[in-house]
């Protein structure tokens, strides 16, 4: 079985900004303060609706039988359809177990608004069971099926007061949470061409939410004390080997937890 555990990361989409707000000839900057600050008008917050939101990264572990991976996919320069292209690609090459923190909340949806805008097509993540019938009982849409597993929903018991947020059940656990960036700077982060500092940060959420996902499987009684250690001396393994300063400074502030 394959297991993909995956993040994305987000910026205001201007482009939309601009054609929607009528802004020709307004730098990206200013479009975006004005998106904000009219969704503050209307909500109180900076957070943009998610059809107002574009992909500059995806990250992943992957993990199956023989392998133990974590990386963004495509690269830097990759636009933003190739990289949905390569997440639904995955997806219907293996059928991956997919995990998630709020994927269902917020990082599928982004990827729907974005897969119609590019015109990506993705069959099996779509799959409901009319040409599989292993679909019709678990696939990937349906809120309390398997083949996608969002832990913030699962461990919230599907209760919007009961969620908490990624970093602070990390830190729970012992693990590093969040390192040098969150959601609320990657905008910034984005405009300064730091796009490979938005690509460590969203692998490093990603592990933390391996790690968490690890624990869950650990509590449901899927997997074993033994195999629990085993898993983490393998991610931590992992890590060290690959020599990559984000790794190395996810590891200095992993320690010794458990």
């Amino acid at each position: 079985m394959h297991c993909l555990i995956f993040d994305i990361e987000t910026v205001p989409d201007v482009a939309f900004g601009r054609r929607t707000l009528g802004l020709e000839g307004i730098e990206d900057k200013h479009i975006a303060q004005i998106m904000f600050q009219r969704r503050r008008e209307v909500t109180g917050s900076d957070f943009l609706s998610l059809e107002q939101q574009r992909i500059v990264a995806i990250s992943v572990v992957l993990r199956s039988r023989d392998t133990l991976r974590v990386w963004s996919l495509g690269e830097p320069q990759s636009t933003e359809k190739e990289l949905i292209e390569r997440f639904y690609d995955g997806l219907d090459k293996y059928s991956p177990d997919l995990v998630s923190w709020n994927g269902a909340g917020f990082d599928l949806p982004v990827l729907h608004y974005r897969a119609l805008m590019h015109g990506v097509a993705a069959p099996r993540y779509w799959e409901v069971g009319d040409e599989d019938q292993s679909f019709r009982w678990n696939n990937y849409l349906n809120r309390f099926h398997w083949r996608h597993l969002d832990l913030m929903d699962v461990l919230a018991g599907y209760q919007n007061r009961a969620r908490a947020s990624l970093n602070n059940v990390a830190m729970l656990l012992g693990l590093p949470g969040k390192l040098g960036m969150d959601g609320s700077m990657v905008w910034d982060a984005y405009r300064q061409g730091e796009l490979s500092a938005i690509r460590d940060y969203c692998e490093t959420d990603v592990i933390n939410t391996y790690l968490v996902y690890l624990r869950f499987e650990l509590m449901r009684g899927r997997m074993s004390q033994q195999q629990h250690a085993a898993e983490i001396a393998r991610m931590r393994e992992y890590l060290g080997a690959e020599k990559k300063s984000h790794f190395d400074e996810y590891l200095a502030a992993w320690g010794q937890a458990p």
